[in-house]
């Protein structure tokens, strides 16, 4: 892993608009009960070690308190397979912090559902990688999982936990989007958030499972028809170029298009890497989201709020004008700023262009 300092206070952009932090991802642990053929992490069944324990786990919700009241997401691995999970869960509430879980649902018992809604947890996502327990178990790599999430999602819902339906799209699952979202609707989900696969872990192994550029386009544009055709909240994540295809089709359509600014729905702009986003790992080292795999500083060596605000790769990121190749040019660069982490997997810059664009700037009609 890249590191980089976090002493750039005196870096000209160091009180740049937008820096507050609205969300966190936790990789609570590493450990997991799976062992899915795209996982940015290669977890498995661990140990691992230097994993943050209860009282510094406290001491970091402390620390993220100290920057406002971001949503919290907690993560891993699987955040369920540590024994301290509802400690740590209910501390963060009593913070005052949203806490929320993106457990793989398989755990999830009728007793586990009601400590975590005891616990202050207010949502959890659930990934759904394919409309069928083959297709899903096999991107699972486990026989059982698919029909095992579906039962964590029904216990979850009889605890009173709204949930939301993770898809990650690939080659072999981009024919069954539709009816993943079909079912994500006859669970009675809240919302459906669809990620493209960034070649990082393990998903450096299936890079050829990637959608094409082309692809890509197509599977957004058709994201975005969906926006008045479902009761889900709808939102693209690893996927930047979504943000910028909402104006553009909305443009053409004569529409305003409104935007949620909170929450897990929010819909503010592509890449949030060091912007209003941050991930932190099991060993508690802050990186721009769990995809691009730089070193921003360490909670156990440095605070939070003081790597948060002046971190010299997070600075550089809320400085869009700092962007290279033709995202550097493009008007959407403010609203899109395409996958930094596919950026630096394709170059080991990243600031670099976004490789997975077939957009070309320039056009008259960029507004």
């Amino acid at each position: 892993m890249k590191t980089m300092k976090t002493n750039g206070s005196s870096h000209p952009h160091a009180e740049k608009k937008g820096s507050t932090v609205r969300l966190v991802a936790w990789e609570i642990t590493r450990n997991c009960n799976l062992n899915c053929i795209h996982c940015r992490a290669a977890a498995t069944k661990g140990p691992y070690s230097g994993e943050l324990d209860t009282d510094s786990c406290f001491r970091l919700l402390d620390q993220i308190a100290e920057t406002g009241t971001p949503i919290v997401i907690l993560t891993g691995g699987e955040p369920m397979l540590r024994p301290d999970i509802y400690r740590i869960a209910d501390y963060g509430t009593g913070k005052g912090l949203r806490m929320v879980m993106a457990p793989n649902g398989t755990l999830i018992s009728e007793k586990s559902a009601g400590q975590l809604a005891d616990s202050g947890i207010k949502r959890i996502s659930i990934s759904l990688d394919g409309a069928t327990k083959e297709r899903h178990d096999s991107f699972r790599a486990v026989d059982g999982a698919f029909d095992n999430a579906l039962r964590g999602i029904r216990y979850a819902k009889d605890a009173g936990i709204e949930f939301q339906i993770n898809t990650t799209i690939t080659k072999a699952n981009l024919d069954e989007i539709p009816r993943i979202q079909e079912i994500a609707v006859e669970l009675g989900a809240v919302a459906h958030h669809i990620f493209l696969l960034v070649p990082t872990g393990r998903g450096k192994y299936i890079i050829d499972q990637e959608i094409s550029a082309e692809e890509y386009e197509k599977t957004l544009n058709w994201f975005y028809d969906q926006r008045e055709k479902t009761p889900l909240q709808l939102k693209a994540t690893c996927a930047p170029h979504y943000y910028r295809i909402l104006r553009q089709r909305a443009r053409e359509d004569g529409k305003s298009v409104t935007f949620q600014t909170h929450g897990l729905d929010a819909v503010t702009r592509g890449c949030l890497g060091g912007t209003g986003f941050c991930f932190i790992s099991h060993r508690g080292i802050v990186q721009p989201c769990g995809f691009l795999n730089i070193n921003c500083g360490d909670v156990t060596k440095s605070s939070f709020k003081e790597i948060w605000n002046h971190s010299e790769v997070f600075l550089s990121l809320r400085d869009f004008d700092q962007l290279k190749g033709k995202c550097g040019k493009c008007a959407y660069k403010r609203v899109c700023g395409g996958c930094r982490a596919r950026a630096y997997e394709a170059t080991g810059d990243f600031l670099a262009e976004e490789p997975l664009c077939s957009y070309q700037p320039g056009a008259k009609t960029d507004k």
